[in-house]
This record gives C-alpha cells, structure tokens and sequence, in this order.
C-alpha cells in the first residue's frame, strides 16, 4: 500500500436522483466538476450524505466506477463502506478496489450496535479484504457504536488504518487520539459546524456537507485556517454558522441538497424514506441560504 498525505477539504458528495429515485450519475459528476473547479483536495462519494445506505449494492459500484473514470487522478477518491454485515462491507470493499477508488472510508456495521470487541473486529475483517488505506469513520450520534480514543490505540497495528473521520461531536476526541497514538492518523473533521475548533485541536482535513452548496466559501475558510489567519477565519465562520449548523441536523442530506438546488447545483430528490422538506421547516432553511448567498464573503459587489 502506497504511502498518503490526505489533507484538505474533501467534501461528501451528494448523490443526485431523477425525479423516478433512479440514480442521476450525470447530474453527480456535474456536481462533482463545480467542486474540483472550486480547488477542493479530495472526494468522498457514498457517504452518509451520499445516502450510501438508500443506494443498491450494483449502483454504487456504477456511480463509482464512472467517478473513478471521470476525475482520472486528479485528486484522491474515497467510499464510504456502510453495510448491514461485515462479509458485504468486505464484498464492497473489494468491490471498490476493482472499479479503482483511492480509499475508504469505513463505518461500524449498521443497525446492529456492536460492542467494542465486534467494532474492531469488525474494522479489522475489512481491512484483510482490501489493499487499500483507510479512513475510520466515528459518528456515534448518527450509528450508536462510539470507537473511542483507546480503541484507535489498539487498531495502530493495522498498517491499513490510516486516518480518522472524527465526529463524535466531542472536539477534546482530537487531543485525547494524540495523546494516545501520537501523529499516527492523519486527523479529519467531520461535522461542518466545529471545523475552527477541530483544526486548532489537530485536524489537518474537513469533509463537509455544506461545501457542496457554497464551494467558493468553504475553500476559503479552509485556506485562512491553514494559513493560522485565524480573526479572518472566525469572520468567515460566523457567517457561515447557521448553514454549519445544517450538517449536524437529522436531516442533514434534505437540507444541504436543498441548499444545493437554491444555489443552481442540482435537484433536491431524496430518496425515501428520506422527503423534501415542506411547510415551516423548508421555509426557515430557506431564509437561512438566502441569507448566506446575499452576504457571502466571496460575493463580488
């Protein structure tokens, strides 16, 4: 396995649908190209704004394959691995290592709550079904099963572990991993409304949910936290809070894409049980993206 430097913002792209549910790779790849035309540093397709688990086993495959295809290198491509049991998230796995993605970005099994024990054997059974790196995906508000900083020490054995995905929505997680495992992951961010506070923690990667709708100003908020111009990052920040905020909703994927679609980048089609916001909920998110577009700081006067 090749050595990895993932750094950056690599935003979860969504995954577009016509208005039948059926799988829109088109409409995902034109998304894809106004992300990498605003300078983001990796994909990760088939997350959880992916709606990974509302996607059929040989779509996935196909959405994949056409992505892998369509950026040809140009930066890291990552899946999402979340499946039912540990013998179909090995099957996707190899499954994604075939079509060609760069990496994966593995979750806990779903639906059944797995203790510690089954966790890491769990992580451990995926990583022999593959030659690819891995990024730990640790979401417990979202799938109930919490990989503590204790458990990422017990897994640095395995050399395929090469990054994490913190979102427990605990920002002292970061300290405690490099307390405990040193600089052995490669640390990212992922809930969209504590990336300040998880890049002075350690963070050195932001997957995001609302850089899919406002490409320009993710990209620069990252670029002054990189740079440590940390009073013009909190400007940027501030503004960009309440749209933060979307990401750790439950309905996260219904509000970025209609975020999304207010902005000209796509449809807001979800595929059920997962339905389009309506009545006093769609109103107030839409106030709030009306907001942001009319005071972005990339707005040109």
């Amino acid at each position: 396995m090749a050595a990895v430097n993932w750094r950056g913002v690599f935003p979860a792209v969504p995954t577009q649908f016509c208005n039948d549910f059926s799988l829109d790779i088109e409409a995902t790849l034109r998304h894809v190209d106004i992300l990498l035309n605003a300078g983001v540093h990796g994909l990760v397709m088939l997350g959880t704004v992916g709606e990974n688990c509302s996607v059929e086993f040989h779509e996935k495959v196909e959405l994949l394959r056409a992505t892998v295809t369509h950026v040809a290198k140009r930066v890291p491509v990552l899946t999402g691995v979340a499946e039912y049991t540990t013998v179909l998230a090995c099957r996707f796995a190899e499954a994604a290592q075939n079509v060609g993605v760069d990496g994966l970005m593995v979750l806990p099994a779903m639906v059944y709550k797995s203790d510690r024990r089954e966790t890491i054997a769990h992580f451990r059974t995926v990583a022999k079904a593959t030659d690819l790196p891995i990024m730990i995906y640790n979401n417990p508000p979202a799938y109930g099963v919490d990989i503590t900083p204790d458990m990422f020490a017990e897994m640095m054995d395995e050399p395929k572990f090469v990054a994490i995905k913190e979102s427990s929505g605990d920002v002292r997680r970061f300290t405690d991993i490099v307390n405990l495992c040193g600089v052995r992951y490669i640390l990212f961010c992922g809930i969209d409304d504590l990336l300040l506070e998880s890049v002075a923690a350690g963070a050195v990667g932001w997957i995001g949910g609302l850089i899919n709708a406002f490409p320009e100003e993710g990209i620069l908020l990252w670029s002054l936290l990189e740079r440590g111009e940390f009073e013009k990052a909190r400007q940027v920040y501030r503004w960009f809070m309440p749209l933060l905020h979307f990401d750790s909703h439950p309905k996260l994927v219904q509000l970025i894409k209609l975020a999304m679609a207010l902005k000209g980048y796509g449809n807001e089609f979800t595929r059920p049980p997962r339905l389009t916001l309506e009545g006093e909920e769609r109103e107030w998110a839409i106030q709030i993206v009306k907001r942001a577009i009319e005071t972005s700081p990339c707005r040109s006067n």
